[in-house]
């Protein structure tokens, strides 16, 4: 097996995935130019993907085109053009002007890396489909919805991310066609939820993990279609009533959520949430075929491998991030959707036939291009025949194998964001300095503070402990954050909120919040284990860590436990 040169574990490269390699390989003048097997681990190789991906960090610059004040998720020390969302996507300029030719006597990412510096690129990559979500980005369809990220058709969100048909929520991560929930993960069907995860089809509910069907229940885990229960026992509904109504005290909150954690860890977890698959390995697929070392799949993915956050009709995708809607035949991209028979790309869509791409739209045939719209046979943004666009391809590809270009995602040091920037961060944790070892860049930029009249710490909060006394003039205040320090403000929309649901004011500023979530989810990572029910001797694959000292059931023993 090879050895990471970055991580230095051993992976293993199957037979499987040298047919996918095979399959994926692109043609260019009647010639096939193999891609060749990876030389990082499958983590190693979701960091370096991820650390293409900015979604948290909003910063104030100008607009190089109308040199006006703009949000972007461009620092305004990067070195890039930075064009709004709408101008963007406008026929004001043209992406072709900054064509390239290729240059044989430099390797093929130094000149990327200049196409990257000269090309506009969208300050919140937006596809002007939303209403007032300016302060959002990779976002379509949605309303009145602030610092968030990667969400579809949702209303009055914050502070969340991977959303799809959410609406009026907050400090959630994943969920699917609810209303009214705080600090939910991985729910679907849920209303009126707080501090839950793995549920479906529950209300007025907290504290609840792999829950279906559940209503007014507090503190519980493993429970089917149940009403009125707290920490998995029956209960009255004036005792679950008083228990709500407690539940607005910051205290009182802390100590349901102590309590939750340690009853929760008492009962056993299912191995993986995997439903209607067949031959899949990874965890939270659904109705997918010989999916491996997969996760978070959306419906539907058939023959992927190493993939994160992906489904809606996939099939045959290897080592791809955010591959949504109709995707097939792809290797190593980022943010996807719509794609076809592609590889090493970053946030394209409607695309099919692209290589080395940044920023596509309703492309094809094209190669090392950025930015580019309704494009064909484009190489560096400079427009070619189809016959010398096949030609130079096919001259280019053996350049980037002499120099080890070919074949992998493109290098870090060519990232746009500083690794403190990126998802790869909250994912794969760094130091400054062990960022700058492996190769990664560090962005330095400190956003200026705004000025407030009043600043108020933790614990002076706990004056307001009633939501409902709070003074409308809190959101003119900038609030401490108990862990980093940071200032940050309540919303106006935001309080409201918490009024209505009887939650006190967060102590924590959303990027912590943001942290937290991701630190109660498994990683995209597998530890093979045995069930941990006595007398059971099944293995499986898992999200869950050993070290973790969560009690893991294979399926058979888990629905037992259950029903």
């Amino acid at each position: 097996m090879p050895t990471c040169p970055k991580c230095q574990s051993s992976f293993e490269i199957t037979p499987e995935d040298l047919v996918f390699y095979d399959k994926i390989s692109p043609i260019f003048n009647g010639k096939k130019f193999q891609i060749p097997s990876p030389t990082l681990c499958p983590s190693c190789r979701i960091q370096r993907r991820l650390g293409y991906r900015n979604q948290q960090n909003f910063y104030q610059r100008l607009d190089d085109f109308s040199k006006t004040n703009i949000v972007s998720l461009y620092s305004p020390n990067k070195p890039y053009k930075v064009f709004n969302d709408k101008i963007f996507w406008s026929d004001k300029w043209s992406p072709l002007e900054y064509g390239q030719d290729f240059n044989f006597n430099d390797s093929f990412f130094n000149q990327f890396r200049q196409l990257q510096i000269n090309v506009p690129r969208s300050s919140m990559h937006q596809d002007l489909t939303n209403e007032n979500c300016e302060y959002t980005t990779f976002s379509a369809q949605s309303h009145n919805c602030y610092l968030s990220s990667g969400f579809n058709s949702c209303e009055n969100i914050y502070y969340s991310a991977w959303q799809v048909l959410l609406k009026d929520s907050v400090d959630c991560l994943k969920c699917t066609k609810s209303e009214l929930l705080y600090e939910c993960m991985d729910c679907q069907n849920c209303y009126h939820c707080l501090f839950s995860q793995n549920c479906v089809n529950c209300d007025h509910s907290y504290f609840l993990e792999d829950c279906i069907g559940c209503s007014r229940c507090i503190g519980c885990k493993n429970l089917r279609n149940k009403k009125n229960y707290i920490f998995n026992k029956p209960s009255q509904s004036e005792e679950v009533d008083k228990f709500i109504s407690n539940l607005g005290s910051y205290k009182c909150l802390l100590e349901t959520k102590e309590l939750s954690d340690k009853h929760r860890k008492k009962l056993p977890s299912l191995y993986a949430h995997l439903q209607k698959t067949e031959n899949c390995s990874g965890d939270r697929l659904e109705n997918a075929k010989n999916c491996q070392q997969c996760f978070d799949g959306i419906v539907d993915a058939e023959d992927c491998h190493y993939c994160q956050i992906f489904g809606w009709d996939a099939r045959d995708l290897g080592d791809c991030t955010l591959a949504t809607k109709n995707s097939e035949l792809l290797y190593e991209n980022l943010a996807i959707m719509e794609v076809y028979n592609s590889a090493f790309i970053n946030f394209c869509s409607r695309c099919n036939n692209i290589f080395y791409c940044d920023n596509l739209a309703s492309c094809e045939h094209c190669f090392g291009c950025i930015g580019l719209r309704n494009a064909k046979y484009c190489i560096l943004n400079k427009q070619y025949s189809k016959e010398d666009y096949d030609s130079l391809t096919s001259r280019i590809i053996p350049h980037m194998q002499k120099l080890n270009e070919w074949g992998e995602f493109f290098p870090i040091s060519i990232s746009p964001f500083g690794y403190n920037e990126t998802v790869a961060q909250e994912l794969f944790p760094l130091t400054e300095d062990e960022a700058i070892q492996k190769g990664f860049d560090w962005c330095s930029y400190k956003s200026p503070q705004p000025k407030f009249t009043k600043t108020l710490s933790a614990d002076q909060l706990e004056k307001f402990d009633d939501i409902q006394s709070v003074p409308d003039d809190i959101t003119k205040f900038a609030l401490k954050c108990e862990i980093s320090g940071n200032l940050f403000q309540i919303q106006k929309p935001e309080l409201k909120f918490y009024q209505q649901m009887n939650i006190r004011l967060p102590r924590r500023c959303p990027k912590i919040r943001h942290l937290d979530r991701l630190h109660r989810r498994q990683p995209w990572k597998l530890w093979h284990r045995v069930c941990d029910r006595s007398g059971c001797s099944i293995e499986f694959d898992t999200a869950y860590a050993p070290e973790d000292g969560e009690i893991v059931y294979c399926e058979k023993c888990y629905l037992e436990s259950v029903y």
